[in-house]
């Protein structure tokens, strides 16, 4: 076995190889779960409402998504989708950052089938008599949920979104696929750069798994807190 040797592993490579891929992956999970949960949100309420073409097609959309690997929907969209599509973006940023728009868009609709689950179940985790007050007032289906129902399904999703959202953070390291600079592929290039590509991908591994443990515990203490609310 060779000998491992972790000089190469300084602040100054650290800010040349890593920082801008933390970034990135950083920036990816956060955009993601805001459009994940806000499209999720949609298809959850479509499934919820009772009328039966919008049932099918969340369902439809739910069933395929959860269906198939993420990095299979990566590449679809890497590669199905026109170059003209990127065109739309002002000053030749989508061919420039074609990779990373290409991630964006693939994580926040891969990533709203789980969440329309998440906020479904949420939902339905309230005692009917909540959505029956509602209509009692005269509120509609849009009010009902908006004033009543979601406030309070929200407090019981928060543990569950807060958890996929660890689990969408390790996802992005598989933008590796489309060429996307985050920051496992900071690694990457920072171990060929140097020739210590097994101390790279270590220093990696260890990086997912204090960053995911640490949310993890975090998570894991604001259920305690919220249980003991309710």
């Amino acid at each position: 076995m060779p000998s491992l040797d972790f000089s190469f592993f300084t602040w100054t490579n650290i800010g040349n190889y890593l920082l801008s891929g933390l970034y990135f992956s950083v920036s990816l999970t956060i955009a993601a779960t805001i459009g994940g949960i806000a499209l999720g949100t949609m298809i959850a309420l479509m499934r919820l409402s009772g009328i039966k073409p919008l049932e099918y097609v969340a369902t439809l959309y739910v069933d395929l998504m959860r269906s198939v690997p993420l990095v299979m929907v990566i590449l679809w969209f890497f590669l199905l989708v026109p170059s003209s599509f990127y065109d739309l973006f002002p000053g030749g940023i989508g061919n420039k950052y074609r990779a990373e728009i290409c991630a964006l868009i693939t994580f926040i609709v891969f990533e709203a089938a789980f969440f329309s689950e998440i906020v479904r179940a949420g939902i339905q985790s309230l005692a009917r008599g909540q959505t029956a007050a509602g209509y009692a007032l005269g509120m509609t289906y849009a009010q009902n949920m908006r004033y009543i129902v979601l406030p309070q399904a929200l407090r019981n999703m928060l543990p569950v979104f807060l958890t996929q959202t660890i689990v969408l953070f390790q996802d992005t390291s598989l933008v590796y696929a489309i060429g996307a600079y985050d920051i496992l592929k900071g690694f990457e290039i920072m171990g060929n750069t140097f020739g210590r590509r097994i101390e790279s991908y270590l220093l990696a591994a260890v990086f997912y798994l204090v960053v995911c443990f640490s949310l993890s515990t975090l998570v894991k203490r604001l259920n305690k807190k919220i249980r003991i609310v309710r």
